[in-house]
C-alpha cells in the first residue's frame, strides 16, 4: 500500500523525502553521519576530525577578535563562576570550623572578591592580548585556563580558608574539631610494648 499522497512507484525524492546517502549534497553541507549498523568511526576519521577542531577554534578566536560584546559576556559569566566558587567554599569552611559569626562580612566579601579579581585578570591577560594580536591561540586557551584554576579555585578557597579560620580562632565558643589527644603514659605503654 503507498503512502498517502504519493503515488506508486514514485521516487522518494519528489515527496521531499531523500534517503541517506542517496543523492548529491552541497560542498558546505556536508557531515558525517552514522546510522544504526554502520561500523563506528575508524582511525582515519579521527585523524580527518583533529584538523577540523583546530579550524573551528581557529575560526572562533579571530570571531572574538572582532566582536567584544561576546568577551564581555564570557569575562562576567566567568567571574560569576568564580564567586559561586568563593560562596560554596565559605559555605564548606564554615560548616568545617562551625562558625556562626559575621556570615554577612564572609559571605560578601566572597562573592565580590573572587569576581572582580577574575575578571581584572582575565581582561589583562586576555581580552587584551587578544585585542592586540599579541598572543597566540595555543596561549589564549592556556592563560583563559590558568586564571580559570587561579581565580576561580585556588584564590576562593584560600580566602575562604582564612576568614573563616581567623573567626574560629577569634570566637571562644568556636569548636574546632581537632584529633583525640593521647597522654604520655599511654604513648610510653605502647613504646614498650613494641620494644
Amino acid at each position: 500500500m503507498a503512502a498517502p499522497g504519493r503515488q506508486a512507484g514514485a521516487e522518494p525524492r519528489d515527496g521531499g523525502a531523500v534517503p541517506a546517502g542517496a543523492g548529491e549534497v552541497p560542498e558546505d553541507m556536508k557531515m558525517a553521519t552514522y546510522t544504526h549498523g554502520q561500523p563506528s568511526p575508524s582511525v582515519e576519521d579521527a585523524k580527518l576530525r583533529r584538523p577540523m577542531v583546530i579550524e573551528i577554534l581557529e575560526k572562533k578566536i579571530e570571531y572574538l577578535r572582532k566582536e567584544k560584546t561576546l568577551n564581555i559576556y564570557g569575562t562576567a559569566i566567568f567571574g560569576t563562576t568564580a564567586s559561586f566558587s568563593g560562596v560554596l567554599a565559605n559555605f564548606i569552611f564554615r560548616h568545617c570550623f562551625k562558625v556562626k559569626h559575621d556570615a554577612l562580612k564572609t559571605y560578601a566579601s566572597l562573592t565580590t572578591l573572587p569576581f572582580l579579581s577574575t575578571v581584572v585578570a582575565y581582561k589583562l591577560f586576555v581580552t587584551d592580548a587578544l585585542y592586540s594580536g599579541n598572543i597566540s591561540k595555543e596561549n589564549c586557551v592556556l592563560r583563559s585556563s590558568l586564571i580559570g584554576i587561579v581565580c576561580g579555585v585556588i584564590y576562593p578557597s584560600a580566602l575562604a580558608f582564612t576568614k573563616n579560620g581567623r573567626l574560629a580562632v577569634k570566637h571562644p565558643g568556636t569548636k574546632i574539631q581537632s584529633l583525640p589527644s593521647t597522654s604520655l603514659k599511654s604513648k610510653e605503654a605502647g613504646h614498650s610494648m613494641l620494644l
